[in-house]
């Protein structure tokens, strides 16, 4: 498996696989197109540093992509490495992508103090993944604003 950073000509890809993830037990309620074309063209612009994307390459074929967040946490003492999104195509599941992916974002951020992610909680299979690399349920409750 190879990672690169997204490019221009990943976008309608890009958002195939994003509205799949969205539709799947990978999150829980889809979101708009919309949401997408904007995250990709924020990445794109190169401006914010704390936000990535890239696409997961297996035999030259694009097999997935990630959303990988960055900020500063007092609580961790340093950097945070938040993955928002990983999603792996139906086709390359099962073949250890998801171990490989893992491996790499260690060595790509070893630098950081924690790691960070959500999963749903249907989403049995990923959080075996999540926790063979070490990751923990947290006893907090989450909130948001919209």
């Amino acid at each position: 498996m190879t990672v690169r950073d997204f490019a221009p000509r990943d976008r309608p890809e890009y958002i195939a696989m994003s509205a799949d993830f969205y539709s799947g037990d990978g999150a829980l309620h889809p979101i708009g197109r919309d949401h997408f074309e904007n995250t990709f063209d924020h990445i794109l612009t190169g401006e914010d540093r704390s936000v990535r994307g890239v696409i997961l390459k297996q035999a030259g074929r694009t097999a997935g992509y990630a959303l990988i967040v960055r900020y500063w946490s007092c609580e961790a003492g340093g950097e945070t490495v938040m993955l928002d999104e990983v999603y792996i195509k139906s086709d390359f599941r099962g073949e250890g992508l998801g171990s490989a992916f893992m491996e790499w974002l260690g060595k790509e951020y070893g630098h950081a103090k924690r790691f960070r992610l959500e999963v749903c909680p249907q989403n049995r299979r990923v959080m075996g993944l999540y926790k063979r690399f070490g990751f923990e349920v947290l006893d907090y409750i989450q909130m948001m604003r919209e």
